[in-house]
């Protein structure tokens, strides 16, 4: 049975996120994903919207995911690999060359990002609305469902 590792945030679930998770379980037989706790996203200056329990549940529940595990620093990596007998760890190419030193006790793959995808990219989308914006919004669909409404009348 050959194991595969890796870790991540995972705040704000996305296309990108599922494809690497789908295409990691493709690499072996049993997925283990290490989920960054709060704790340990504090000491890395991330601040999620979702808590470390919604996190792991989301991710838990995603096809492939065999077992999800507290990421609670950046040291346990290879007393993880040890512990699970871990074949292969993979992560996003954004880490390339970072984890290299692991290639001692399994292989390392470095997967290609999802392009124009990234949890960065969502929030700040979604920092940049504001009340203006949810306004000129709802006008438009107000606008739209007159539109709607005029036709189902005719």
């Amino acid at each position: 049975m050959k194991t595969v590792l890796t870790y991540g945030t995972f705040d704000l679930l996305h296309l990108g996120h599922i494809k690497m998770l789908n295409r990691l379980s493709d690499l072996g037989d049993r997925l283990i994903v290490g989920v960054s706790t709060d704790e340990f996203n504090n000491t890395k200056g991330k601040k999620s919207l979702y808590s470390f329990e919604e996190r792991a549940q989301i991710v838990e529940a995603i096809k492939g995911v065999h077992k999800v595990i507290p990421e609670n620093s950046w040291d346990q990596k290879l007393d993880d690999i040890k512990k699970f007998n871990v074949d292969i760890f993979g992560i996003g190419d954004d880490w390339r060359g970072k984890f290299d030193f692991l290639e001692t006790q399994c292989e390392v793959v470095y997967l290609e990002r999802t392009p124009d995808i990234s949890t960065t990219k969502l929030k700040k989308s979604l920092s940049s609305i504001n009340s203006e914006h949810i306004q000129k919004l709802k006008t438009g669909l107000d606008s739209v469902l007159d539109v709607v409404r005029a036709i189902e009348q005719n």
